[in-house]
């Protein structure tokens, strides 16, 4: 792949709690997602490219705590969807530019990401699907130790389900899935993975890897 083919740059987190970000885009422009809570690290990943938008999965500060910082060099609108304006409020002063929608698109070097609303860990969560890239960024959604939990526990556990099965195990099995945390994986293994997290219920350390670590 040339240099200038689009492509993911993955931002490690910094700080307690804080997320995996992810840059998306070619030699010229990119789109952050999750931009976490060091805006520095976040730009010495984009370097000299032009940022487009910043696009936050949802409101919790490890993963929108950057977003201002990071949009202010280029002026670039910050997306949410409005189902997680008040947690944003929490954390920033003002509002987000773009309320997102389901099925609403950015283009970015040449590759389409699509919004797709999977409410379950807050109610404004999104996955974000660029099928060029065969990429899947879930924010909490899902990680590879399943649903991700928030401080409170899990304020919805089945529409948190429910939104795996419909939003990412649809996608095809190949697909990268980019989590919040920790380690990439694919769509074949989540589904491997699924059911042992239902089985599992509100109990993260009870998931267990029918895979044998694959």
């Amino acid at each position: 792949m040339s240099s200038k083919d689009p492509r993911v740059d993955a931002v490690p987190p910094v700080g307690r709690g804080a997320a995996n970000g992810w840059v998306i885009g070619d030699d010229e422009e990119v789109i952050v997602i999750d931009p976490g809570q060091d805006a520095t690290a976040v730009m010495s990943v984009v370097g000299h490219r032009e940022v487009l938008a910043v696009i936050c999965t949802h409101g919790h500060a490890g993963h929108c705590g950057a977003a201002l910082a990071v949009a202010e060099r280029d002026e670039a609108p910050v997306a949410l969807h409005p189902g997680d304006r008040q947690a944003w409020l929490e954390v920033h002063d003002t509002a987000p530019d773009i309320d997102m929608e389901d099925e609403g698109r950015f283009q970015v070097g040449g590759v389409t990401l699509e919004v797709l609303h999977a409410p379950g860990h807050s109610r404004g969560s999104v996955c974000l699907y660029c099928e060029e890239l065969e990429v899947v960024f879930t924010g909490d959604v899902v990680t590879q130790a399943g649903p991700v939990a928030r401080e409170d526990g899990y304020p919805n556990w089945g529409r948190q389900l429910d939104a795996i099965g419909a939003r990412v195990l649809t996608l095809p099995a190949s697909t990268r899935i980019l989590p919040g945390h920790g380690d990439e994986l694919t769509v074949a293994l989540a589904e491997k993975r699924f059911d042992s997290w239902v089985s599992a219920g509100q109990n993260p350390e009870d998931f267990t890897d029918p895979t044998g670590g694959e």
